[in-house]
Formats: C-alpha cells, structure tokens, sequence
C-alpha cells in the first residue's frame, strides 16, 4: 500500500544542468523560489534528495529524484467589514467615493497592522469598491499615512481605478496638502528636489538618499509663528513620507514627526501625538466624462488645536 503525497509535495528529477549545483541555489532555480526559503524548507527536513533529508548545502547530481514539501501558500490580507470611527464621505457617485480620513488610520491591511482601514470602514457602510489591485488594496490608487489625516478617493468602478492609476502615475493629480514645520523655511517659497529611498540603517522609514526614487516638493509658507511655520505645500511625485522626508531634510521636520527628528517638547506642548500634516485638498479629471473635480478637508481638532496655541502665543 503506498502513502499518497500531500498535494504541497513535489517530485521531479534533477535536471543536467544543475548537476553538482547546491541545493539551496539549484532548488531556487528550478521551483522559483528564494534560497532563504530553500534552506528554510531543508532546514525542515522538506526537502529530500534519493529519499534522504539534505541540506542546503549539499550537492545535486544529475537523475536524482528530488522530494520537495512546499510551504503553505500565503494568504492574501482583506480588509475586514468594520466600521471606522471618524471616516467620512465627501462625495460618491457610480466610479468613485471621496473620504475625509482620520488618524489612526491605514488605508488598507498591511503585515502587522491590526488597526482600522478605509477598504474596511467603506465595506461596513456598504460602499462596493472596485476588485482591481492586489487582494488587500483593491480599488485603492493612492495612499496617506495611518498618522496623515485628509481627503483622498477611492475607485468604485474598474474604469475609474484605471483612469485614476494612469492619472496619478502620470501626475496629473493636484495633491494639496498642509504641514506645519518646526522653525521658518528660507526661502519662504520653494521646491524641493531630492531623491528618496529606504533609510540606509533604519528600514521603518526613509530618506534622501543618491540614486533614490525622483522626488519634487513644491511648498509656500502661509503663516509664520514663534516657533513654527504653516506651509502649503504640492506634491509633484507621491513618494511614501515625501513631506515628512523633504522637510526633514531641509531641518524643518513637521511639528510632532518624532520619527523625523521633531521636537518632542513642542509636540508635548501643542498635545500632538503625531505629525502635523494634513491632505487639504485633491483635485484630478473625473474617469466618467473627465470634467475637473476638486475636493477639500477641514483640519480636524488636534491639528487645529495645535495651529490655535500657536497663534495664541503669537
């Protein structure tokens, strides 16, 4: 009587062409797997060659008969219908729903995120998205923080989420955001061109660094305080933490951006928990007829709390 195999378990021959290769480097070749998994799987024992267990490092020979148990799928993240204290809807037509986003949070599921999402907020109130986009960010064409308040759209139809992908990538959405920055920014009206990436020793967050992705920040001080300055700034590329990098390399990180070398006693001060930055505005052609359609979000109250100390003490 034979033990049927599970259906994770491969058996094939050793092609010639990897005679004598590793396991590690031959198995990653033939399954198109990475060798880290490859030598996790042989750690396991998942791996058997001639119906013995071998490891990462041993030979392959040409004809062998390779038994490769392979790791469970992963399962795609979904947002789970809950709703989202504070979410509002702007505008909603067939292709698109606008939302006012507030702190605390994501956008759609994430590794090791467990807090709220916009996908799953929108799911509980009813709002069908589109099913274009990887499993977990369906019907999402752009992004802001968990700790970034502020407008932004969602696509409802797979014609909006084209047009919308297309109109972003090639930047022909007007992003309007404010920031309030710590100190006075000289000149008052700028751009900022600097190219970001990962932070060369910290991968949680990022940084300008040469040979990073383009990045330009167009900014105008509106309001100038003691200790801080309200700026309105444009996006011209939408990098992840553009704003919070931009000004934090010019040293004017945003007001309560710990993560970005802020102040933490003027954050204590001003009762900020996180960075002083809020998507004010978004304006782009509307997938259905292409007609200009512009949207704008209120400072919610921690930011213009923030915003009245400081004019207060000015």
């Amino acid at each position: 009587m034979t033990v049927p195999s599970s259906n994770r378990t491969r058996m094939l021959p050793v092609p010639d062409g990897l005679d004598g290769m590793r396991v590690d480097a031959g198995l990653a070749r033939l399954l198109g797997l990475s060798r880290t998994v490859v030598a996790e799987l042989a750690a396991n024992g998942d791996v058997l060659l001639d119906g013995k267990p071998a490891g990462k490092s041993d030979r392959l020979h040409a004809g062998g008969l390779l038994e490769v148990t392979m790791p469970e799928p992963e399962r795609p993240l979904t947002a789970a219908p809950v709703p989202v204290e504070g979410l509002r809807v702007l505008h909603e037509d067939d292709d698109i729903v606008v939302v006012d986003k507030p702190v605390g949070v994501a956008v759609h599921p994430s590794p090791g995120w467990t807090g709220p999402t916009v996908v799953g907020g929108l799911a509980a109130a009813g709002i069908r998205i589109a099913t274009s986009g990887a499993a977990e960010r369906q019907g999402v064409v752009h992004r802001l923080d968990a700790g970034t308040t502020g407008v932004m759209v969602v696509a409802k139809s797979e014609h909006a989420y084209t047009v919308l992908k297309r109109a972003f990538k090639e930047r022909t959405v007007d992003k309007g955001y404010h920031a309030l920055v710590q100190g006075h920014p000289d000149p008052t009206q700028g751009t900022i061109d600097a190219p970001i990436d990962r932070h060369p020793r910290h991968d949680y967050k990022f940084a300008v660094v040469a040979g990073g992705r383009p990045s330009v920040t167009h900014y105008e001080v509106i309001e100038a305080f003691r200790s801080a300055s309200l700026v309105s700034v444009r996006l011209e590329t939408g990098r992840t933490h553009q704003i919070r990098v931009h000004f934090s390399a010019l040293r004017h990180p945003c007001v309560g951006d710990l993560t970005y070398g802020a102040d933490p006693v003027l954050a204590r001060k001003l009762n900020l928990s996180r960075q002083w930055l809020h998507a004010r505005s978004l304006g782009f052609a509307h997938p259905a007829d292409g007609r200009y359609v512009e949207f704008r979000s209120e400072y919610p109250p921690d930011l213009a709390a923030a915003l009245q100390t400081l004019r207060d003490e000015s």
